[in-house]
């Protein structure tokens, strides 16, 4: 019986839509077949990499401690580190690997990781110090909320924090600050945050004590105030 008038299907195909059918089908199967191994040795790549990168941490620590480790990753992201009694800031600059290994018993105090490009599991890095007292995350692109609440490690040391201008820190991840209860400064201008207003109040509740800069009581707007990117030492 032959398929009624508009019925969907009723007739086959042309033969020419069936063979670009068929062509698009067999480039596809190319395609695949040349990207599954590619794709596999990138994933490859990358497992071998971080293993490299824990091994030589792993090395790093069991050899000089858990200040070089901290120090030297900070360093290799541009960023500066003060050890405890220290005035000045050792920067990537200089040659930095003699003086990191000449304190290597010396607390490391301070990071400067502005605009670095640091991430939840580079935070393995940094997370045994017991002494840190200021940390500068501003303007780090891949910082997020999961990143944040691991910083709770830093509880029963750090007094200065600074998240400004991190584009993927939400109210979620400064909920989870709550745990720094030494915290005296926290800087937290430029964040897309519902009502900043009422986020600052809920700071100010749960960090007694703290002061918090870069949010204005009287703003209710979806972002708090972005003050121009700092220059020089960090600011807090």
């Amino acid at each position: 019986m032959e398929a009624g008038f508009g019925v969907p299907g009723g007739a086959p195909p042309p033969r020419q839509s069936r063979g670009v059918a068929e062509g698009l089908a067999q480039r596809l199967g190319r395609w695949i077949a040349e990207v599954g191994p590619v794709a596999s040795w990138g994933e490859r790549l990358r497992r071998d990499r971080l293993q490299r990168e824990n091994a030589y941490r792993d090395f790093l620590r069991d050899t000089y401690g858990d200040n070089v480790v901290a120090a030297a990753f900070t360093l290799s992201c541009g960023g500066g580190v003060r050890f405890e009694g220290q005035e000045d800031w050792i920067r990537p600059e200089g040659d930095w690997q003699p003086q990191v290994l000449h304190l290597r018993h010396v607390p490391v105090v301070a990071l400067d990781l502005r605009g670095s490009p640091l991430t939840y599991n580079d935070l393995d890095n940094l997370v045994r110090l017991t002494r840190l007292r200021h940390l500068d995350l501003s303007d780090c692109p891949h910082l997020d909320d999961w990143a944040l609440g691991r910083l709770h490690f830093f509880g029963g040391s750090l007094r200065e924090l600074s998240v400004a201008r991190c584009p993927r820190v939400t109210e979620r991840g400064l909920a989870t600050l709550h745990h720094l209860r030494l915290l005296r400064r926290l800087d937290v201008a430029g964040l897309r945050v519902p009502s900043p207003g009422l986020m600052r109040i809920l700071l100010e509740e749960t960090l007694p004590g703290c002061q918090i800069l870069g949010i204005d009581l009287g703003d209710n707007e979806g972002t708090g105030t972005m003050p121009p990117p700092a220059g020089g030492e960090p600011p807090l």
